[in-house]
Parts: structure tokens; C-alpha cells; sequence
């Protein structure tokens, strides 16, 4: 089976190549490496064949923009980039397949527990719009070109050397600044990205929207001292609620000047957990807990 990756240089691109390149005919597409060198945003790419599968992971990760050109650049390779890509599979020749990397940040919810599929679609940020407006525009597509769709929703992707969140509180645990508040008991949906690539040629074979979690939703704390044992570093120290707020207070009033504010707190203090029950019911899924992963391995 031929299939085309895209976004092949990111974290998770990384790890579907390693998993699928052992099975299966991989043709990568990024903007600097692999068979297909295009920059999505900007072009269509001519692929000159076509494949059995597509996967389509490259996109602009989620972060907060500073400035409007920054919001644009959501918009310009989360759904420009998309319509370039579908523009030059329709010249080359439609995929059986396509699976999309999507994002639970579609939701739009900063707190919650158990969101499932069927819940609205309510980001208001760039990001969760720009994934909203590409998932529509594949769907669409898929449909019209009589294409097996699949859309994935992930939460927080761990691997070795993750990046975002996940790899600021690593770097933070390994210099001894860390520190969890109200006793970081707050649960958060999060996922390995080798066993979402592990599920990728078997779910793009039925299709469908699926969240993907590890089922367990560790919180910060568990979290936080699962790496500190295993980066053999001390448990890190919690600050109280109360101090938090306060200084989410000064935050409010000193502005953008602030790396942290009232709204900040409240969402790393909240519940935030997805329901993958559908994956296991339709497709078989049964990754790996975060955390024993985290005995074994290093991040």
C-alpha cells in the first residue's frame, strides 16, 4: 500500500513514519525533507501519483498568537494548506483513504470531563477554528470524491521529546522549577502518539470522527512525578490555590505583560477529560497508559 504523510517532520508525523515504514510504501511531504518538498500554504503540490492512503498531519500547532499576522498563519496552513493538498490529490488521483489529524481543541472547552464526539464545536480561537474549517472542507471533499474519511481528535500527545506544554514542564522538572498547584489534581485527557499511529491503517480502512485518549486522564501531579522519578529528580512542590489566585490576580491587572493571569489558573486548576469510548467500540482501541509508558521510558 502506497500512502502519503504529510507533516513527516513533526512529532507525530515522526512517529507514524517509524511505525508504518515497517509495513507499508511511505512517501513523506514536508516542507524541507522527504519525496515531496512543498510548502502547502503556498502551493499546490504536484505528486505526480496517486495513493491508497493519505495522512494528513501537517498543520500549524496550537499556540496563543501574539499578533494578527500570527492568527492569519492559522488560517493560512491549517486551511489553505488543506485545500492546496486536496487540490493536488484530485490532479493526481483521489486516495481510497484519508485520515485527518485533528484536535480536541474543536470543542472549544477549557474545563469539562467525558466530551464526547457528539459535543458542539465551539473553539473561538484561531487554532480550534482553523480545525474546525479543515475538518469541514475534508469531510466535504471525501464525500465528493468517494473517499473513506477519517478525522482524529487528540488531546496531548506524549512521546520522547514532546513538544508544547508537555515539553516546557519536562525542561521544568529537569531544572527543579516545577511546582503543581492546589496539589495538581486537575485531569487532563492526553495520549502516546505511537499508539495513534499504531491505529492509523486500521481505522482509515472504516472511517469516521474518534477522540483518542489513553483512557486513564492522568492528573499533574501523577504526571509530574512520574517523570521527576523517572528523570530521578524530587517529587515537585505544590504552590496553595490561594497564592495561585492571587497571583492570577496581579496577572489581570499588569496585562499581556504577564505570563500568567486569572483564566490561566482556572484552566490548569480544571478538569479537562474526553470520552474515547466510540475508538474502542468501532476500531479496537487499547493504547497504552501515559503513565506506565512513563516507567519504562524516557521522554
Amino acid at each position: 500500500m502506497d500512502i502519503l504523510l504529510t507533516g513527516s517532520s513533526g512529532f507525530l508525523g515522526k512517529s507514524i513514519a517509524r511505525e508504518l515504514n515497517q509495513k507499508f510504501n511511505i512517501f513523506k511531504l514536508s516542507r524541507t525533507v522527504g519525496e515531496f518538498q512543498f510548502f502547502l500554504e503556498k502551493e499546490i503540490p504536484d505528486l505526480k501519483q496517486n495513493f491508497d492512503l493519505v495522512i494528513h498531519a501537517a498543520g500549524k500547532a496550537h499556540s496563543i498568537p501574539r499578533t494578527e499576522e500570527e492568527k492569519k498563519e492559522f488560517t493560512n496552513v491549517n486551511v489553505t494548506g488543506t485545500l492546496n493538498l486536496l487540490q493536488g490529490l484530485e490532479n493526481a488521483g483521489a486516495p481510497k483513504q484519508f485520515v485527518f489529524i485533528s484536535s480536541v481543541s474543536v470543542y472549544g472547552r477549557e474545563s469539562g470531563s467525558t466530551i464526547d464526539e457528539e459535543s458542539s464545536l465551539n473553539a473561538n480561537d484561531p487554532y480550534g477554528l482553523s480545525k474546525i474549517t479543515a475538518e469541514a472542507i475534508i469531510t466535504e471533499w471525501c464525500q465528493n470524491n468517494n473517499v473513506i474519511c477519517t478525522i482524529l481528535r487528540l488531546p496531548l500527545l506524549v512521546g520522547e521529546n514532546p513538544p508544547g506544554n508537555l515539553g516546557a514542564m519536562v525542561k521544568a522538572i529537569e531544572k527543579g522549577y516545577y511546582f503543581n498547584i492546589d496539589g495538581g489534581k486537575a485531569k487532563k485527557s492526553m495520549v502516546l502518539a505511537d499508539d495513534v499511529a499504531k491505529l492509523i491503517p486500521k481505522v482509515a480502512t472504516i472511517g469516521g470522527i474518534y477522540n483518542l485518549t489513553d483512557g486513564v486522564h492522568p492528573n499533574f501531579s501523577e504526571l509530574s512525578i512520574a517523570i521527576s522519578k523517572q528523570k530521578k529528580k524530587k517529587s515537585p512542590m505544590n504552590l496553595p490555590l490561594f497564592i495561585a489566585k492571587f497571583m492570577g490576580y496581579v496577572g489581570d491587572v499588569l496585562g499581556e505583560k504577564s505570563p500568567i493571569n486569572s483564566s490561566k489558573i482556572k484552566k490548569i486548576t480544571s478538569d479537562l477529560t474526553f470520552n474515547d469510548s466510540k475508538a474502542r467500540e468501532l476500531v479496537g482501541w487499547n493504547p497504552c497508559s501515559v503513565l506506565e509508558y512513563l516507567k519504562n521510558n524516557s521522554l
